[in-house]
């Protein structure tokens, strides 16, 4: 299900349930979220890479598992603190995984096929983003009636500003890489097959900077892990008010609705 490879400095974390698109369910997101406090613990890797096997990112959290209930136990597990302040290095697991950790070192995006829902939360939660040209990402999660509580309504708008935010969470409409770099929600685009290798140079790249200094200036541009930590409990309190609504649309989408990506069967 997780595939972990060491290329000198660079840690690759590679998602690998292709049959589902590379959806996250409850064993995949505690798996990845000890891969993520293990990179950033070791002291022999400076970058982490994160992608999915056989030509898709990653299709969100499993709505399947959802459907059954097999999620409840592990989310349920998971409220924010209410004295929680400081993310960084916390062991502190959301839905998908690490997505409310604040780690010291970066963490690059390789993005091929969907980056969709959750898959697009987990891609916001990295630093920076290598999207295949004929990638999709987008909020489809937003037809299902599934709240975004892994950090998506607080860092998309920090990524790409309130307007185009609020377009692409209230539409749920799918993005194309060419639209992703115009607004931001990518950093490079590739051609078809070539973000993991595209993403490897880059982080290659940065570990040949002075590491002390490339993290302090790293952690500075960032939101204060106080203020982020903030809004993340603002964003899981939503879970509250929608979780009927979202185990049934689950609920729909394991009963094959909307399968391939169509809007139109909902």
């Amino acid at each position: 299900m997780l595939r972990l490879e060491t290329l000198g400095r660079v840690r690759v974390i590679t998602l690998d349930r292709p049959a589902a698109r590379n959806a996250v369910d409850p064993a995949l997101a505690h798996w990845l979220y000890e891969a993520v406090l293990e990179f950033e613990a070791n002291p022999d890797v400076d970058v982490a890479v994160l992608t999915g096997a056989e030509g898709a990112f990653c299709a969100g959290f499993d709505l399947k598992a959802a459907a059954t209930g097999a999620a409840e136990d592990w989310i349920a597990g998971l409220d924010i603190p209410e004295g929680w302040r400081d993310p960084i290095g916390q062991p502190l697991a959301s839905p998908m995984g690490p997505a409310r950790l604040m780690l010291s070192k970066p963490v690059i995006a390789a993005i091929e096929g969907p980056a969709v829902a959750g898959g697009l939360e987990l891609a916001l939660w990295c630093d920076l983003r290598v999207v295949a040209a004929d990638a999709q990402l987008g909020v489809f999660c937003r037809r299902w009636g599934v709240p975004l509580i892994d950090g998506g309504t607080v860092r998309l708008p920090m990524v790409l500003g309130q307007g185009r935010a609020n377009d692409l969470i209230l539409t749920g409409r799918p993005v194309a890489a060419d639209e992703a770099l115009a607004i931001g929600l990518a950093d490079r685009v590739v051609a078809p097959g070539a973000a993991r290798d595209a993403a490897l140079a880059l982080a290659e790249s940065l570990t040949r900077f002075p590491q002390a200094c490339l993290r302090a200036d790293h952690l500075s541009a960032r939101l204060a892990p106080e203020e982020m930590a903030r809004r993340l409990r603002r964003e899981w309190a939503s879970v509250r008010t929608a979780l009927a609504e979202g185990v049934a649309g689950a609920g729909r989408f394991a009963a094959g609705h909307g399968r391939g990506g169509s809007f139109d069967d909902i």
